[in-house]
């Protein structure tokens, strides 16, 4: 099998202190949290000759885990490049200082400045409470990056002018979206949105595209695209451990039905040719909006936009 590097997304944990429609978390039947030797085998079976990016995330809220303070100091010293992902209302000073260092970027989904729009987007969730978080991370961040993860649900749009000037008045400057409202397992059928409109959106605010922060190079995926009979890019290039400590088939298995190994006994490379080895799982696949979304046209543009990314970094 050829040698290329993946991202790995991290389930601390499945529960959750929101309740976001656009989360198809009620699936998960038996929400938990990743235990600290679960945690422990994980690190194990990251190196840097596999993974380029871990990102902390999953189904759940990773500030709520019991063990943050704990789990966040492992990643101190570990040589594999760690990211987290936030609702950001547990961003207390504590946990934004403890988090400096330790992860290389954080990011906050955040949906509008409309306090309507927010309240129906991030269910459950105080509005006022994550703006003063997303501030004081702002102020306080001194080695670790801020990043604000735009939701791109169609009741968020008319105010995201808006929302980006107020991101922007705090000192902000890494605003991304997602190209593609992800319809995980056709959960999402209600809430499509083309591509093609979200990437003009993207455009139109400069904003940084989040499929480029799943490209480690561009070697990297066409080691991926040849290596792999089943072409779908999203799938090969990221590999889900669960809070269980299971590797699962992919991100849109929701209900964690499809573990394909456990971090236990199972290294990365392993994951990857075993799962080479198995076929479309219809469950899954049948009414997912990834499936078969990067075709020549689609390549040529994330090409493109990965280019034009790498030589503003250069410049800058």
């Amino acid at each position: 099998m050829s040698s290329y590097r993946i991202a790995v997304n991290v389930e601390w944990t499945s529960k959750c202190n929101a309740l976001c429609p656009m989360c198809p978390r009620d699936l998960i039947e038996h929400p938990q949290l990743m235990t600290g030797q679960t945690w422990w085998q994980v690190l194990g079976q990251l190196s840097p000759q596999d993974v380029f990016r871990a990102v902390i995330a999953g189904y759940g809220e990773p500030t709520t885990h019991t063990k943050f303070w704990e789990f966040v100091d492992d990643m101190r010293h570990h040589p594999v490049r760690f990211d987290m992902v936030s609702n950001g209302h547990q961003l207390d000073t504590e946990r934004i200082r403890h988090l400096d260092g330790a992860i290389d970027l954080l990011i906050v989904s955040f949906s509008s400045i409309d306090p309507d729009v927010y309240k129906r987007v991030h269910v459950n969730l105080d509005q006022a409470r994550v703006m003063d978080n997303i501030r004081t991370a702002q102020q306080l961040f001194k080695h670790t990056r801020l990043a604000i993860s735009l939701t791109p649900m169609p009741e968020c749009l008319p105010s995201l002018p808006d929302t980006i000037a107020w991101l922007q008045a705090q000192g902000v400057k890494i605003l991304t979206m997602s190209p593609t409202l992800y319809n995980r397992g056709g959960s999402l059928q209600a809430h499509e949105l083309a591509t093609e409109k979200l990437r003009q959106i993207i455009q139109k605010y400069h904003l940084h595209s989040q499929e480029l922060d799943f490209v480690p190079s561009v070697r990297d995926v066409f080691q991926q695209w040849r290596s792999n009979t089943f072409k779908c890019i999203p799938r090969n290039i990221d590999v889900f451990i669960s809070a269980s400590g299971d590797y699962l088939y992919c991100y849109n298995d929701v209900k964690h039905d499809h573990p394909i190994g456990h971090v236990a006994n199972l290294g990365i490379r392993e994951v990857l040719a075993k799962r080479e080895g198995m076929a479309l799982i219809p469950e899954l696949c049948n009414g997912c909006n990834m499936l078969n979304r990067y075709g020549a046209k689609e390549l040529v543009k994330t090409g493109i936009s990965y280019a034009r990314t790498k030589l503003k970094g250069a410049a800058a």
